[in-house]
């Protein structure tokens, strides 16, 4: 149950307007009640008030592409040696670890389905909101054709019925049809595969996958139903089509050039850069078993990052963020905002985690600011993320983290007035 409690003398990033000190905020009922500035305390009483000199309030944290289903970094070779009963307990910590590390919300990108949606509503597990996909769409031979070359049986994604799993379908009525039955399944949204991706067996980054036809299949599907399709693409006519379609967001995105980037804008196309998974691979993905043929793709998905998010930025398009980590790495999705921050800066590497990312989801009236009325989804930072936007992937600076009015973690005393 949430309670009644004070933030008094914090340093307030609301995602709104400047960096105020000395602010208080009130949380009653699950909700912002209150927010005051220059020491004026608010006039409804607390259960609880929590000194946050020192510290800075700001949103809980967004992730607008999450794989919460994938439980290893190789994802197309491990995750055929779990049952579906050890999957789902490994996906069940995925996204406890997911709260606590500051993520009050999330969106998955594939794999995860409702049920793991129904078990942090029902209080079964800890967790963030949870926003669900199922099985994205892909083509045969397309980033979600788990195939090798040399294998000819029907499509493969993993052995569990859980976790990474994907929905090999062609033409515009098999689209149509396995959309209709993700969302007859409980998703929130659609996700298709636009292009080649870096994982993938068979092709290659560069790939353009599905047809216009097929594309505006699944966007009829979601829009009928009331959402909307977020699509990986990579390379610019692969997201083109997608923009042509009416899809709503485009992940990755690594390969856009200017015309493209101008199109995006233009029809108000979020682009959810993932810039921590390609770090991360090139990383560590040669000790995780990744084949030099990904790890290739990898590098040049790396590489070309930056310089995709600088596009994107000098012409205009909602950026929003996501870090599509995988297995044990998916404990460290705050350095997306490290990462993006070199060419956004930190605010704006934390607006686009936040408000924009709120906005993405369709959820802008109820999060991604700390506003009155809206839900408390809050984090108390020890020290300042705008100086140091490293503290965000601390555990140990995050000092408070409130997820609908209730405290979920506290390493702080709190006193009544």
């Amino acid at each position: 149950m949430s309670t009644s409690v004070l933030f008094k003398d914090v340093t307030l990033v609301d995602c709104v307007g400047e960096p105020a000190e000395g602010a208080c905020v009130l949380v009653e009922g699950g909700l912002i009640r209150e927010i005051t500035i220059g020491g004026k305390t608010p006039a409804g009483t607390a259960e609880h008030t929590i000194d946050g000199r020192g510290r800075t309030l700001m949103p809980g944290l967004i992730d607008t592409h999450v794989h919460l289903g994938a439980i290893d970094v190789n994802v197309l070779e491990q995750h055929r040696n779990y049952p579906t009963s050890l999957a789902s307990v490994k996906v069940a910590q995925i996204i406890t670890r997911t709260l606590q590390e500051g993520f009050t919300t999330v969106r998955d990108a594939g794999g995860a389905d409702w049920g793991f949606k129904a078990a942090v509503e029902q209080g079964l597990i800890e967790g963030p909101r949870v926003l669900v996909a199922n099985r994205p769409l892909s083509q045969t031979g397309g980033h979600g054709d788990f195939r090798r070359m040399a294998e000819v049986g029907e499509p493969l994604s993993c052995c569990p019925e859980i976790g990474y799993v994907m929905q090999v379908c062609d033409g515009p009525d098999e689209v149509l049809k396995y959309a209709r039955e993700q969302l007859r399944r409980g998703a929130d949204h659609i996700k298709v595969m636009a292009s080649g991706g870096a994982m993938s067996p068979t092709d290659d980054l560069e790939a353009v996958q599905y047809t216009p036809e097929e594309l505006r299949a699944a966007v009829t599907a979601a829009r009928s139903a009331g959402t909307y399709v977020m699509a990986h693409a990579i390379a610019p006519e692969a997201i083109r089509n997608c923009v042509d379609a009416g899809v709503r967001s485009i992940e990755h995105g690594n390969l856009i050039d200017d015309e493209t980037a101008k199109l995006m804008a233009e029809a108000g196309t979020f682009l959810v850069p993932t810039m921590a998974v390609y770090q991360h691979l090139y990383e560590e993905g040669v000790e995780h078993g990744v084949p030099e043929r990904s790890m290739r793709k990898v590098r040049l998905a790396r590489d070309r990052g930056y310089e995709a998010l600088e596009i994107a930025l000098r012409n205009g398009v909602k950026i929003a963020s996501g870090s599509d980590l995988l297995g044990d790495a998916s404990t460290t999705k705050a350095r997306e905002l490290e990462l993006k921050a070199e060419v956004l800066g930190a605010y704006g590497a934390i607006i686009a985690s936040t408000r924009t990312n709120a906005e993405l989801l369709g959820l802008d009236h109820e999060i991604g600011t700390v506003e009155p009325d809206k839900r408390a989804d809050l984090l108390l930072v020890d020290g300042d993320p705008l100086e140091d936007i490293a503290v965000l992937r601390d555990p140990s600076r995050l000092a408070v983290i409130v997820k609908d009015g209730r405290i979920v973690k506290s390493t702080v005393s709190t006193h009544r007035p």
